[in-house]
């Protein structure tokens, strides 16, 4: 199968994410199960590299994001398709934030008789609060561009049942969730906790933006007085980055890395990690999360988005509408009762690899990938026999 897959590609230097691991952690493992897949992203000009099949699409860069798309963007497009002769698209929602290509890559693709799907990051929260009620405007937005793919992917059953309700058919929404390779992500000596002489390690690792609360999981760290072998440390960057180091730049126990390119790196960080906390507002489906429990940590995470749904059982969730009373009891009952902890955060991994293994996403997606095509192509085959045999009517 050749597949034409539209996603996302981080500049030289700049913060890696969730849109950019997915990108990644799906081309290498499509190239690996040995599809042909070309790769559409948006990026400065630069030399392509046609033994990646890698085709860059002009864009301007706005707050250091290749978001706008350039004027000759559809062309490009359209003449990859074209030379390329894929059976499939797939799309990485969003793919162009400030452009139209969302709404009109579907139109793109049948016209040059392609069928596409999307994969739809965006993150959601049920509840009615601001990030909630600004998630449901996003979905309700996206809706109607979303019913003309021919397959959707989300996340999780909630987020399936947010669409249907806007409109988009169920028959086109399929939940495969994110997957982690758990092969790579697990338990393993580190030598982390004594580089930064540390006893006991607490991890946040994310985007330090509001919707983040890593405000409020630095308050509570600071106000548990914990010995000076707890340490905390927060990797990531963000627009919350210079006002939080200042806040807590003076206390020893907590350590600022920003963004930690190396996934070598933020594994051996993860390997050293005994509490990961994801404090979100709202979320999508968190990849550092998979990642922490396909190592093992104990986890204590916000029921945001997909998140809660994911965790189930093999952490501590706790409600970002009561964040810091809960979040303090949380991280007391994992220092406190180390069995217990050790524990759940074995159930954890057992869970990445059973429902949230890479292998097995990419397995889903190529089933998916089969299945619209053999739709499209049923679909498409009554109208390609009457445009070969003529009008039926009138015939003498």
């Amino acid at each position: 199968m050749k597949l034409a897959f539209f996603g996302h590609k981080a500049r030289a230097g700049e913060r890696g994410g969730g849109l950019f691991n997915y990108s990644a952690e799906a081309l290498r493992g499509l190239r690996a199960l040995g599809t042909d897949v070309i790769f559409l992203y948006h990026g400065p000009r630069t030399r392509k590299r046609r033994e990646m099949k890698e085709v860059q699409i002009g864009s301007f860069n706005v707050f250091n994001k290749d978001v706008l798309a350039e004027p000759n963007a559809q062309r490009v497009i359209e003449d990859t398709l074209r030379a390329e002769r894929p059976d499939v698209a797939h799309a990485s929602l969003s793919f162009s934030l400030l452009s139209r290509f969302d709404f009109t890559l579907p139109d793109i693709c049948h016209d040059l008789g392609i069928p596409i799907i999307a994969t739809l990051h965006f993150p959601y929260d049920r509840r009615s609060t601001f990030w909630g009620s600004a998630s449901r405007s996003l979905y309700r937005l996206y809706a109607t561009p979303l019913s003309r793919y021919d397959g959707v992917v989300i996340f999780s059953d909630e987020q399936k049942a947010l669409l249907a309700d806007y409109g988009v058919s169920p028959e086109r929404l399929h939940v495969i969730p994110n997957g982690v390779d758990t092969e790579k992500y697990r338990p393993g000596r580190s030598d982390y906790k004594r580089k930064i002489n540390a006893e006991f390690l607490i991890t946040y690792m994310g985007r330090l933006d509001p919707e983040k609360n890593v405000g409020g999981l630095l308050k509570v760290f600071s106000e548990l007085k914990l010995p000076p072998t707890h340490k905390l440390i927060v990797v990531g960057d963000g627009t919350e980055s210079e006002k939080l180091q200042e806040r807590y730049d003076r206390n020893s126990h907590i350590l600022f890395t920003g963004w930690v390119s190396s996934e070598e790196e933020r594994l051996r960080i993860l390997q050293a990690t005994d509490i990961f906390v994801l404090p979100s507002d709202v979320e999508g489906l968190s990849l550092a999360l998979l990642e922490a429990m396909a190592c093992a940590c104990g986890i204590i995470a916000t029921d945001a988005g997909a998140d809660g749904e994911v965790l189930a059982d093999t952490g501590i969730l706790i409600d970002p509408e009561d964040l810091q009373p809960q979040l303090r009891l949380a991280m007391q009952i994992f220092m406190t009762h180390q069995d217990f902890r050790h524990a759940v955060a074995g159930k954890a991994r057992e869970r990445a690899i059973r429902h949230y293994s890479l292998d097995t996403n990419i397995q889903r997606l190529l089933r998916l990938y089969q299945h619209v095509l053999d739709d499209f192509e049923r679909g498409r085959a009554p109208a390609l026999r009457q445009a070969q045999d003529g009008p039926r009517g009138g015939r003498t």
